[in-house]
């Protein structure tokens, strides 16, 4: 949490953030968090204030052929701030399969393939649910990830990337296409982070919606 506060003020801003998490830490969730602002920035006499609450976030999975279940964990956080408006992003970090349609063109045999990390920040126009966000960008890389996989899972999940070859760029793409025919999305920003299994260097695509 931070404050943007006129020179003159010597209240603590260290106390007065404690004291506002202390009152809602019953509730703590992107909801409270317009009147928490709003709270910190009247005491403060602050021109703007700001806060940041990330945290894992654990959704119960099963494997696509097996149906084993397991725990899948996403990072998300809230964003929000106040000063003549107020304003919430919403962020997720979400991991994917991506294979490379370079090595597949060029290659007899197999392709390499990589786990991607994909972040989508979104402006809503009204309340979305954090597991409709991972549901659009795990549609949109090569195959999903897994917490667990046994034998035929893996074979479903290797065969299904190699039928969906795709660069960071297609997956910046596909995840913007999902987000601008969102009814609930006003603004968003994804970028795409490729950890290279046979380069030294990752590959990153990113862009704005302001921007498309």
């Amino acid at each position: 949490m931070n404050a943007v506060m006129p020179h003159h003020v010597r209240e603590s801003c260290v106390s007065v953030f404690t004291d506002a998490l202390h009152t809602n830490k019953e509730d703590m969730s992107a909801t409270i968090f317009p009147d928490l602002l709003a709270e910190v920035r009247t005491k403060l006499q602050a021109k703007k204030a700001e806060m940041i609450m990330s945290f894992p976030y654990f959704i119960a999975k099963e494997a696509p052929v097996t149906r084993t279940t397991s725990l899948m964990e996403y990072k998300c956080s809230f964003t929000g701030s106040i000063n003549e408006t107020e304003n919430l992003l919403l962020s997720v970090s979400v991991p994917v399969t991506t294979l490379c349609p370079c090595s597949r063109e060029i290659s007899s045999n197999g392709a390499h393939n990589q786990r991607a990390e994909v972040e989508l920040t979104v402006k809503p126009l009204k309340f979305i649910w954090l597991e409709d966000l991972i549901t659009l960008v795990e549609g949109c890389g090569s195959c999903q990830l897994y917490a667990l996989l046994k034998r035929p899972d893996e074979k479903f999940v290797t065969e299904k990337a190699y039928a969906n070859p795709m660069f960071v760029e297609d997956v910046v793409r596909m995840v913007s296409q999902q987000a601008l025919a969102h009814p609930d999305i006003d603004w968003f920003s994804v970028g795409v982070e490729s950890f290279e299994s046979i380069h030294k260097h990752s590959a990153y695509a990113y862009v704005d919606s302001k921007d498309l």
